[in-house]
């Protein structure tokens, strides 16, 4: 059977649960969450994009020509998430040269290795980083200021259409991927979803 990025959503939903709902999520909805957890999340975060930006990079190295219009259309969106990261450091005088936190650290591990992978499992894991930010954001609903930006920046339809055209093109490329191809694809989704919750989870240990 050839595997899709649905089918790993329906094979592992807690894991996936665990990825994308959190106390982080809803305590920002709620106003609960404190300044110094949010801005713990916000500088490790900024530091996890600067690697996830140089994975987008290897990715479009990797990737066929058909899809790198998709793939090019992120990185544009990273110079600017990049930027706007910076802008929120300062507005809230944060220090973003901090060192990495342990998760932090193996996740980014974690993207550098996927270097020597197939494009399918890479264009997989890409996909399921991008998809748990968007649903993360997008679960908890509304969310009240300063908090609202943020989950709008990965929460808005914009950015689902483009999580949707990710899922396309690694379904694309899975259906043609070996049987070990897949198995490795499936295992950088678990590790993805891992790390997700765990990083949600360092805002609180930071």
């Amino acid at each position: 059977m050839t595997l899709t990025c649905q089918q790993l959503l329906k094979t592992h939903p807690q894991e996936w649960q665990a990825a994308t709902v959190h106390p982080f999520l809803t305590q920002c909805k709620t106003g609960e969450i404190q300044p110094t957890q949010f801005n713990t999340w916000l500088t490790q975060d900024y530091l996890f994009v600067v690697e996830f930006t140089r994975m987008a990079a290897r990715l479009l190295a990797a990737a066929p020509v058909q899809h790198f219009d998709g793939l090019l259309s992120g990185m544009i969106a990273l110079k600017d998430e990049l930027n706007w990261f910076r802008d929120k450091a300062e507005e809230r005088e944060l220090i973003l040269t901090v060192p990495r936190q342990p998760t932090c650290s193996e996740y980014c591990q974690l993207m550098n290795g996927l270097a020597s992978s197939s494009y399918a499992v890479q264009a997989t894991a890409f996909w399921a980083i991008e998809a748990s930010y968007n649903q993360g954001w997008q679960l908890p609903g509304a969310m009240p200021e300063p908090y609202a930006e943020f989950a709008d920046r990965w929460g808005n339809p914009g950015f689902s259409d483009y999580v949707k055209l990710l899922e396309h093109q690694a379904d694309q490329v899975l259906r043609s991927a070996s049987e070990v191809e897949q198995q490795q694809a499936e295992s950088a989704f678990l590790a993805v979803a891992r790390l997700e919750k765990a990083f949600w989870q360092m805002a609180y240990e930071g």
